[in-house]
């Protein structure tokens, strides 16, 4: 932990934290510079097989999903203290490597780990759901004696007291907690990068974005530092970082998973909530951390949760899913909706019905959530830049100009809101829909510091609805994902997404999209993602979709 120095230049301050973050490593686990890939090489994805750096045991381990480490570890195939020494040392190499982390704690998660392995040798059975399993967590859960700075150099050297409501949920459970990871300055970019730690990168291709602000856990878990992962999301935070890597998420509603003692970037801000969720390699583990954290009784921690536990799902066998082919705002950049073409194409082959979802709500959603979310004139981030003078990101342009609104003002906001979820729910009823299939982003990814946009995803935050960003194995082609500038742009931003893709740059990258149930349909849109990538295994295309 660094000391706080805020007599210190805001240079000064971050560059001793990052040195802090360094010496955290062991040096065992600091790369040999014979073995660092050059700063040029774009893909470190394959790095831990192809280095040697790692040792067999270490790779097999960390290939492991989530769920297949917790049969393990929970029969005693693995020991929790072996598991996590590895991702320990993996996670290691992918902060050397891109960037994605802000705190460590391996000590204390050896500790745990020894604790875990000592508990099921003594009593034959394991603790909790999540018995030896590493999680890592973003930056803004507290965890003792570590910063949790949200990219801020103010916050740096102010160390947690306690644990947040989930960290303890999840030790309490069986897990093992080890690293904390990197987000965007107050967790309000689309990318993570910040003045105090700087830019995580994607290891699929280093010149691109990572996401934001859960860009660290998405880092982390691609590279498969980690084997489950928990970030949050306000705007797309979860969805953009999953969709940017390759990984899986669900965005849940409010209330299912605690948010009790964690760090906001903007506390107070209710007009749309920040939620905590999942992300992970497998759609599996999703389920795998939701069953698990809702049967530990989330809401006898934190009175913001729903006593609601994880409940039975029985689909129908023929889902009606309407497809929104763009947002009515930017148009899909040229591999995202050919995916999406294809992935229509193989639910209708699967015998599902697939409407078109008309988007003529997308822009009022979009513009809601941009008044909410610098209603405060931009205060809550000003405060913390000014406390130590670093500069505003440019990035975050749009609240360092921002206007405070007024108390009434913002209870007509809240009411335009309201009335927005009202017809939003309507539409959805009356078209008898059980999911909206539409893209997470409007591009896979994009070169570092060019992102713009998050109406995929930032729309559904403001109707509360449950959302899963899923891999579907489809990748950028650049032979066939040529640019197209026939079309009409729809906006300023269409046309510089478009002028901006690069289909040789994004080659081979993968493309994930983006399934929306209603509020607090988490099991639902978790069944249905299951039926979509069952549907993705199964057979060829049938026709575009369009």
């Amino acid at each position: 932990m660094a000391p706080s120095g805020q007599d210190l230049p805001w240079e000064e301050i971050g560059a001793r934290k990052r040195e802090a973050l360094l010496a955290s490593i062991p040096p065992e686990w600091r790369i040999p510079a014979d073995l660092l890939p050059p700063e040029t090489q774009d893909s470190v994805i394959d790095w831990p097989e192809t280095s040697g750096w790692l040792t067999t045991d270490e790779l097999v381990v960390t290939s492991l999903t989530a769920s297949e480490l917790v049969a393990k570890l929970a029969a005693g195939h693995l020991k929790s203290e072996a598991v996590t020494t590895a991702f320990c040392k993996r996670a290691a190499a992918a902060h050397q490597l891109t960037n994605c982390l802000s705190e460590t704690c391996f000590d204390r998660a050896i500790a745990a780990a020894r604790a875990r392995d000592e508990h099921l040798a003594r009593t034959g059975k394991p603790i909790g759901p999540f018995h030896g399993l590493p999680i890592s967590l973003k930056d803004s859960f507290y965890l003792r004696g570590l910063d949790a700075t949200l990219g801020f150099a103010s916050h740096v050297g102010d160390a947690a007291e306690s644990d947040s409501a989930l960290a303890e949920l999840l030790e309490g459970a069986g897990a093992v907690l080890y690293v904390k990871t990197n987000v965007s300055t107050a967790m309000m970019i689309g990318e993570s990068v910040n003045n105090v730690f700087g830019r995580t990168v994607n290891p699929r291709n280093r010149q691109t974005t990572s996401g934001g602000s859960s860009g660290g856990e998405s880092a982390l878990i691609a590279f498969r530092g980690s084997p489950l992962g928990v970030g949050t999301d306000i705007g797309g935070s979860l969805r953009v970082p999953a969709a940017c890597t390759g990984i899986f998420t669900l965005r849940p509603s409010v209330g299912r998973f605690p948010v009790r003692s964690t760090r906001s970037g903007m506390p107070g801000q209710e007009a749309v909530h920040s939620v905590n969720g999942p992300m992970a390699g497998t759609l599996r583990d999703l389920e795998l951390y939701c069953r698990g954290v809702l049967g530990e009784k989330p809401w006898l921690r934190d009175p913001r949760c729903l006593p609601f536990p994880w409940r039975s799902i029985e689909l129908a066998e023929r889902l009606r899913i309407a497809v929104m082919w763009h947002d009515g705002m930017v148009r899909p950049t040229p591999p995202v909706s050919r995916v999406l073409k294809e992935v229509a194409s193989k639910l209708r082959s699967a015998g599902h019905d697939i409407v078109e979802w008309d988007p003529v709500d997308q822009r009022h959603g979009a513009d809601l959530l941009g008044r909410m979310f610098v209603a405060d004139g931009g205060t809550a981030i000003r405060r913390e830049v000014e406390r130590t003078g670093e500069p505003w990101r440019p990035e975050l342009e749009a609240y360092r100009i921002a206007k405070e609104l007024g108390v009434f003002d913002m209870w007509k906001l809240h009411a335009e809101r309201t009335e927005f979820q009202n017809r939003y729910l309507d539409r959805w009823n009356t078209a008898s829909i059980d999911a909206i299939l539409c893209p997470t982003m409007a591009f896979n990814t994009v070169r570092n510091g060019y992102f713009k946009h998050v109406g995929y995803t930032g729309v559904f935050n403001v109707l509360d609805y449950s959302c899963l960003s899923f891999v579907t194995g489809l990748a950028v082609d650049k032979d066939i994902d040529t640019s197209d500038f026939t079309h009409q742009p729809l906006s300023p931003e269409c046309k510089a997404i478009h002028e901006e893709y690069d289909a040789a740059l994004m080659h081979g990258l993968p493309v994930s999209l983006q399934l929306v149930a209603r509020r607090l349909e988490e099991e639902k849109v978790l069944a249905m993602g299951q039926c979509v990538l069952e549907a993705l295994s199964s057979g060829t295309t049938g026709g575009t979709g369009a």
